[in-house]
């Protein structure tokens, strides 16, 4: 009876709201589906990629085991390895820009298994699973962090520990959407740091980091390096969207 009742509920929920596409808002069948029109836009990452950044690589260019895109090799990141599972293109920017501002952290869950699908290489390899941290003036604001929403799936499904205490924000950040490539590295640089009492937790440690979009790597860049003073053994990272290179901010 309990479960008639359950499905009773949803039935009627349903009914009055119907469930809508995550990019666009058009009806589908499940609250975590696309619709055919945004599936076909998602941008999603299939196939060889640059295990720095994330980024799409012909299959020509790979070398070796380890394959770098042309950015990476000319001036490489403080982490060590880095996957993204889609482009921040079309429909998939669409799910960013939902789950980020317009108050959808339900849709974590599918970015989440899509990120999980696109890194699990790495995050086999990593010891404990941590979001790139809001401070706590945005956090009141936006009640919640959409990074953290999406650690915390990845964490569950892949059986990992996660630590979304692992880091702090200890200042205030003006938003980076204006900002040149070099402003974005100054905006955040010393701006995260491990708590005295997770140092220990951080010592000698393969981190994952996930956060929702790489742009230029300047946010996930000064976490790395916040860890990496602690005495992180390994830092990798993983993103939903991955700007593509080519683009002028």
């Amino acid at each position: 009876m309990r479960h008639l009742g359950g499905f009773v509920i949803r039935s009627v929920a349903d009914a009055l709201y119907p469930p809508g596409c995550m990019a666009c808002s058009a009806p589908v069948a499940d609250a975590r589906m696309l619709c055919a029109p945004c599936w076909s836009d998602a941008h999603l990452i299939d196939g060889t990629s640059c295990d720095g950044c994330g980024t799409p690589m012909p299959l020509a260019l790979a070398r070796g085991d380890i394959i770098r895109c042309d950015a990476c090799l000319a001036g490489p990141m403080s982490w060590d390895r880095g996957r993204a599972a889609a482009l921040y293109a079309g429909s998939a920017r669409s799910m960013v820009l939902a789950l980020k501002h317009g108050d959808k952290p339900d849709i974590a869950h599918a970015l989440g298994r899509w990120m999980l699908r696109a890194a699990e290489d790495i995050i086999t390899e990593s010891d404990v699973v941590v979001p790139i941290p809001l401070h706590w003036r945005r956090f009141l604001k936006r009640r919640y962090n959409q990074s953290a929403e999406l650690s915390r799936i990845i964490a569950r499904l892949s059986g990992k520990p996660h630590g979304p205490d692992l880091l702090r924000r200890i200042r205030p950040t003006d938003m980076q959407l204006s900002h040149s490539a070099k402003q974005r590295f100054d905006n955040v640089r010393g701006v995260f740091e491990v708590p005295a009492h997770m140092r220990s937790v951080v010592l000698d440690k393969k981190i994952l980091l996930v956060d929702d979009v790489l742009t230029t790597g300047a946010t996930l860049n000064a976490a790395t390096g916040a860890l990496r003073e602690c005495g992180a053994a390994h830092v990798s990272i993983v993103v939903f969207a991955r700007v593509e290179q080519s683009t002028k901010f």
